[in-house]
């Protein structure tokens, strides 16, 4: 089972800027990709990676979020700029199968780490 874990959560003000870890047990060149989910909402796919370095973002978060990853240390990464307070959200890292253009987060998901920002 891949166990997965993340951190670097915290309180932060709007316009401030976050970076997100997380540490994977195994390697990270499959796809993976970061979830996150407001209280009394919806979980939303924020940011994902393909096995080639395909990035893809929800809307939101466009020229805003990057996410990146270092396969030499089977971490992956969420660089999040201009920090919204409706990005405050659990955030999961997660790793998964693409299928055709589709991100299924099926191989494990970490704990969640929260993040939220203050106006």
């Amino acid at each position: 089972q891949v166990r997965l874990m993340e951190s670097g959560g915290g309180l932060v003000q709007a316009g401030e800027s976050l970076t997100l870890s997380c540490a994977v047990s195994t390697s990270i060149t499959i796809a993976s990709g970061w979830y996150r989910q407001p209280q009394e909402k919806q979980r939303e796919l924020v940011a994902r990676i393909t096995s080639d370095g395909t990035r893809n973002y929800a809307d939101s978060v466009v020229g805003r979020f990057s996410i990146s990853r270092d396969n030499g240390k089977n971490t992956m990464y969420l660089h999040m700029n201009s920090l919204k307070p409706e990005d405050t959200a659990v955030y999961y890292c997660t790793v998964g199968t693409l299928i055709g253009t589709d991100y299924y987060p099926n191989l494990g998901w970490g704990q969640g780490t929260q993040v939220t920002v203050s106006s």
